[in-house]
């Protein structure tokens, strides 16, 4: 694909020099353009800063990722890069041009990030970093000598190609003092065990977000919120800065969204300071690695939106590394109908095939910017303590639902005629023919309806609940006739794209013993 392009896509560089040379990276993954070298100018504290202007063209078809490579001489106080590209008019139903930036160190491109040092997508025209500070998005450190690679990701191309222009200024100087990072502590005050709410995929402006990490963590108080985990687009350098968001009334898990071309998920309460790569495809079969990195440092799989319809969002791994789904996304809308759908039906596969795994859902508001509400839908888990760690295995067990804001409150449970109990999540062990009451009890939630699915579908549904938005349902069944029941409750009307649309909807009460 790439031994095409011709002159016409290399390097033109001002006031500089670019060797007029092409390399390949990898099995067409990725394009190495010629690099940009600038004059030394080590021990001269006072030399005037040097700027470099490249530019070029991308062919439609070209590599994820394209990397510019730049010569660092030693002295170097900061680098700064500014960028843009052409969006030409493009015939109805084809994607325009849209090309992502970030960089990397003189460690080098590497897959598993090295020598990562920031990436903002297209959220951005221009970035800093030194060793002292760096725009969001982007860590702050040393700029040291050698071969820095600037990374495009062209998204999408254009028929007529993506000309792009790329500029970038060196500063000479003493380096500042990098400031050793502060994180978030582990655990806030809790309630011991009981039921907490929680927000897991959240964007700042240390990715396409708007919003300060401040503002979220006030949005996520006025939300009810008790946890909230970070999750910016393929950049983990908004951890530091969540310290002065947590308190005792707010645990703030820290991780990262990888957005890869063929889906995104969540890292959910990775260690402080964990980078995990983005840069493969499903058919590169390297996510099992990247997932194993994310346990390793103590955090959730969590694939997000899986049926998103947005370019490269649409999620094609599998779910077999996966510790939980996120099955509602933001405003409900018709993908997650079918979310939820899908994993019904995962669930179903599991009971049939006698395996006793399964993958629990989530929810969570991917929220951006105004008036994106954060908490809306919230991930209400019952967990041992307000901790990082009881968090995530109240997630990993299934003990939890997902509710559309902080006034809806749903307990749901199963029990025996011998006393025998299991709540959200769990499993009761009761032989196949005894008879199994299911209960459900709702607060908040006027004129909505409660709906009892199982393994044959939704074989329950109440009349809509009073004005006062309380109400509960029994409903009597055995093991043999339903191999699980979960709830949902649903607006009576359309509220939003989808008819009877998703207020709360609970993960399954197994029945039976095995």
């Amino acid at each position: 694909m790439c031994d095409d392009i011709d002159d016409t896509h290399i390097n033109d560089v001002r006031h500089g020099v670019a060797r007029r040379a092409l390399f390949v990276t990898g099995a067409a993954a990725a394009l190495t353009l010629g690099s940009v070298s600038f004059a030394s100018a080590a021990g001269a504290a006072d030399a005037a800063p040097e700027t470099r202007t490249v530019r070029g063209t991308l062919p439609p078809g070209s590599p994820d990722f394209v990397y510019l490579p730049v010569e660092v001489p030693s002295g170097v106080r900061e680098i700064k890069v500014a960028y843009s590209y052409e969006r030409p008019t493009v015939p109805a139903g084809t994607p325009g041009n849209a090309l992502d930036i970030g960089i990397f160190d003189e460690r080098g491109t590497e897959l598993g990030g090295r020598g990562f040092r920031g990436w903002s997508g297209g959220a951005r025209t221009e970035f800093f970093l030194r060793a002292d500070d760096a725009t969001p998005g982007y860590l702050p450190g040393p700029v040291r000598e050698g071969t820095w690679h600037i990374a495009l990701g062209p998204y999408t191309v254009a028929p007529q190609g993506l000309a792009y222009e790329i500029t970038v200024t060196l500063t000479y100087g003493e380096p500042g003092e990098t400031v050793a990072p502060t994180y978030p502590p582990s655990r806030a005050k809790g309630r011991g065990r009981a039921w907490y709410r929680g927000d897991c995929h959240l964007h700042s402006w240390h990715s396409d977000g708007r919003r300060t990490p401040a503002e979220i963590a006030a949005l996520a108080r006025a939300a009810g919120l008790d946890f909230i985990n970070s999750s910016d687009h393929n950049t983990h350098t908004s951890h530091p800065h969540w310290a002065s968001a947590a308190g005792d009334d707010l645990l703030v898990m820290l991780g990262e969204e990888i957005t890869t071309r063929n889906g995104h998920v969540v890292a959910l309460g990775t260690d402080p300071g964990t980078f995990v790569d983005w840069r493969y495809r499903a058919r590169d079969n390297r996510f099992g690695r990247f997932a194993r990195q994310i346990r390793r440092a103590g955090g959730l799989v969590v694939p997000a939106h899986p049926h998103a319809t947005c370019v490269g969002c649409n999620w094609k791994f599998g779910f077999g590394d996966a510790d939980a789904i996120e099955v509602w996304n933001g405003p409900y809308t018709p993908d997650d109908e079918v979310a939820l759908a899908d994993w019904d039906s995962m669930l179903v596969a599991s009971t049939r095939s006698g395996d006793r795994s399964w993958i629990p859902a989530m929810g969570s508001s991917d929220a951006h910017r105004d008036p994106d509400p954060v908490g809306s839908p919230q991930t209400v888990v019952l967990a041992d303590d307000l901790t990082r760690e009881a968090i995530q295995e109240g997630i990993r067990a299934g003990r939890s639902y997902v509710a559309e804001s902080k006034n809806v409150s749903v307990a749901f449970s199963a029990s025996g005629g011998r006393g025998e109990h299991a709540g959200i999540g769990e499993r009761l062990r009761v032989g196949r023919d005894t008879p199994v009451t299911v209960r459900v009890e709702v607060t908040g939630a006027p004129r909505c309806v409660i709906r009892l699915v199982t393994d044959q579908g939704v074989l329950f549904t109440g009349d809509p609940l009073p004005v006062t938005g309380s109400g509960v349902v029994e409903w009597r069944t055995t093991p043999s006739y339903a191999a699980y029941v979960r709830a949902e409750l649903r607006h009576e009307t359309a509220a939003g794209p989808v008819p009877g649309a998703l207020a709360a909807f609970t993960n399954p009460v197994f029945l039976g013993r095995s």
